[in-house]
């Protein structure tokens, strides 16, 4: 792009900076007007976060669409897969305003095509961003004769109705702890879940994108000590933490121990197999546990592993018509939902899980968590390449290890295994290993650092 300022701001996946130091309302309108001239769109909608800003910046966007000719479905306050299901309920491309779990000063542009059809810069983000890069320089594009209009709908009552349809019924009482952490699950939580038989705690449902009490980063360990405790506390059957735009959820179990991304994903991916007959194809990214490509294979289905990225899961999805993925950072993927990720759905799925039968969440997910696994270790490396060409040829004559570059390095023995991956937007490697028993895991897990940390 040839604004240095907006190169910034333009992700692989979204727009996101510093508001309004990177960008503000006047990059928005014509962030608006170029998407629909990209995506060919008559008519979009839009929504947005409770981030201070949000609601001037969706605003600005549907101002530059109208411009140019679009129809603009404004929905309000929203979480991000609730904006997914406008665009697939509707049929219209789609523009989200939020920055997830970022601090307060961010804020973002997630769009989607119709269906919720991701858009990326592969997908037309690169068109948008230049677009808004000549515009930027030499003035707002001419508005067309005849421009289009606002109108506001509330499309909450029937997203949740749509994914209560989805999830199967909750059959029993349960009582959950729900951390919003400020953020958009506190207005999506009381809809989805308030016509079930639960007993709801809220934590810091208020709508502040501030985040006066924790980031809303539910997979950092300090921004679920809060939800842990008052699970225990509450002799709570479990807790469920959303991020800033609820598009992911964690789970806590009733001892207050965390549930891993990977357990929920083998939970919900042996439910849908069961529900479609036990056929099906099911997407995990690489880093996913040992237990999700088993699991699958024991309900009859194919598992399919790809790149870590939600671009690449929707794309999987899209290309084997697989009917649920999931990822190690808890995002979850529905055939159901557009192939889109929701956080909620998969909330509704282990709470019916956990309802059907009287055994705890913790030994529920026990069956799944056969093997000890690292979490992710971030190492700053001043050379990426480099590193990570001596971990391969440190590993790459050892007998019994065999080596895979679909994302990064993938290193696996019998026993064992490893993925370490540089970061697309810093001087970062990405470790995680898992192992068949704790013990191994500590020692390759430090055998790795120790040469990468050199």
């Amino acid at each position: 792009m040839p604004n240095a300022e907006l190169s910034q701001i333009v992700k692989a996946y979204d727009v996101r900076g510093v508001v309004p130091g990177q960008w503000g309302e006047r990059e928005a309108e014509l962030f608006g007007a170029a998407f629909v001239t990209v995506t060919e769109a008559t008519a979009i909608v839009a929504g947005h976060d409770m981030r201070p800003s949000s609601p001037g910046l969706a605003a600005a966007f549907a101002r530059g669409a109208t411009a140019r000719g679009a129809d603009v479905t404004l929905i309000g306050l929203c979480s991000t897969d609730e904006l997914y299901y406008a665009s697939g309920t509707l049929g219209l491309p789609g523009a989200m305003f939020t920055a997830s779990h970022n601090p307060a000063r961010y804020n973002g542009i997630k769009m989607c095509r119709a269906g919720a059809s991701p858009v990326g810069m592969e997908t037309g983000l690169q068109e948008i961003a230049e677009l808004v890069s000549g515009w930027a320089e030499s003035g707002t594009p001419a508005p067309v004769p005849a421009p289009g209009t606002v109108a506001e709908v509330d499309l909450l009552p029937g997203y949740a109705e749509y994914l209560r349809s989805l999830a199967g019924p909750v059959v029993r009482p349960l009582k959950v702890v729900v951390d919003a952490g400020n953020g958009m699950g506190g207005h999506t939580a009381p809809a989805v879940l308030g016509a079930l038989p639960l007993d709801v705690v809220p934590l810091y449902f208020e709508l502040d994108g501030t985040f006066p009490h924790h980031e809303a980063n539910p997979l950092d360990p300090k921004n679920i000590v809060d939800l842990r405790r008052r699970v225990v506390a509450e002799h709570a059957d479990l807790g469920l933490a959303f991020d800033g735009d609820a598009d992911r959820c964690f789970v806590v179990d009733e001892k207050g121990d965390p549930v891993s991304p990977s357990a929920v994903t083998a939970l919900i991916a042996s439910r849908e197999l069961d529900r479609n007959g036990g056929h099906g194809t099911v997407i995990h990214n690489l880093i996913t546990s040992w237990s999700v490509p088993e699991t699958i294979r024991e309900h009859g289905g194919t598992p399919v592993r790809t790149r870590v990225g939600h671009s690449f899961i929707k794309q999987r999805m899209a290309e084997t018509g697989a009917i649920f993925g999931g990822e190690h950072s808890a995002h979850y993927y529905f055939r159901d939902f557009w192939n889109a990720d929701t956080g909620m759905l998969a909330a509704l799925h282990v709470l019916a899980t956990l309802s059907a039968g009287q055994a705890p969440l913790s030994r529920l997910v026990g069956e799944y968590n056969r093997y000890s696994a690292s979490g992710e270790i971030n190492s700053t490396v001043d050379d990426q390449a480099g590193r990570l060409a001596g971990i391969r040829a440190a590993y790459g004559n050892t007998p019994g290890i065999e080596m895979d570059g679909l994302d990064g390095l993938t290193v696996t023995a019998k026993d064992w295994w490893f993925n370490l991956r540089p970061s697309n937007t810093e001087p970062l490697l990405r470790l995680n290993v898992e192992a068949r028993d704790q013990a191994t895991m500590e020692r390759i897990r430090d055998e790795v650092l120790g040469r990468i940390r050199v």
